[in-house]
């Protein structure tokens, strides 16, 4: 009987930690779950609005070459409303994901004649036709509606930093070919050929969101 009435104060001490440690535990959980709450509708803003250029920007003239040694012309974009990517084969994180966004737009645009989708990249002394034509064989890609496009290195950083993306030559941690910034985004542009906005195309919702964009684009005068 005294063994019992010894232990008992501490079953319950015990017992009171264990509540304790469970009430600390659905805390953290509560508190996890509000921020993911409140970083889900900052992300729903942001899809929503997009990245606008920081500066006005129009496609240039351009000739280009495709994945199927075809020229592609900026003549032959006349017009259309277009998403435009940005990648090097060599690259293994970012631009296999930006890529799986631009299938995602080609599907959801199936059958819409007004929409082109153009890749460019940025290392264009590897990225020859050849080995984007292997590069875009994992994505399935429309060589009618999709141009994966190379040439020579000078042309294209010209296109890209006129047309689409700012440099910082002076960060020494940024390994992109031409020292461009947000290569992971993906540009709409216009039927005038002017780039009205940027999506995040590492974001599993920002096929949509071009979509979206395109369809408000298709809407204007």
């Amino acid at each position: 009987m005294e063994a019992n009435i010894n232990n008992a104060p501490v079953a319950g001490r015990n017992h009171g930690e264990r509540i304790l440690l469970g009430l600390v535990i659905a805390l953290a959980l509560l508190v996890g779950a509000g921020s993911w709450l409140a970083i889900g509708l900052l992300s729903h803003h942001e899809r929503a609005h997009g990245i606008p250029p920081e500066q006005a920007r129009q496609l240039i003239n351009f000739s280009l070459t495709d994945s199927s040694g075809r020229t592609v012309t900026r003549a032959e974009l006349e017009g259309k409303i277009l998403a435009v990517s940005f990648l090097f084969t060599g690259c293994s994180l970012t631009c296999p994901e930006v890529t799986k966004r631009m299938a995602e737009i080609q599907t959801l645009t199936a059958g819409q004649a007004d929409v082109r989708l153009v890749s460019l990249t940025v290392d264009p002394r590897t990225d020859t036709p050849p080995v984007l034509a292997k590069f875009r064989s994992h994505y399935g890609s429309d060589t009618n509606r999709w141009f994966m496009l190379t040439g020579e290195k000078s042309v294209l950083h010209e296109i890209i930093g006129t047309s689409f993306l700012a440099r910082d030559a002076g960060d020494p941690f940024n390994s992109m070919p031409g020292n461009f910034t947000g290569t992971e985004r993906i540009a709409v542009v216009d039927k005038h050929g002017r780039v009205r906005v940027y999506f995040d195309g590492l974001r599993p919702e920002t096929a949509a969101a071009v979509v979206a964009e395109i369809s408000q684009l298709r809407a204007e005068k």
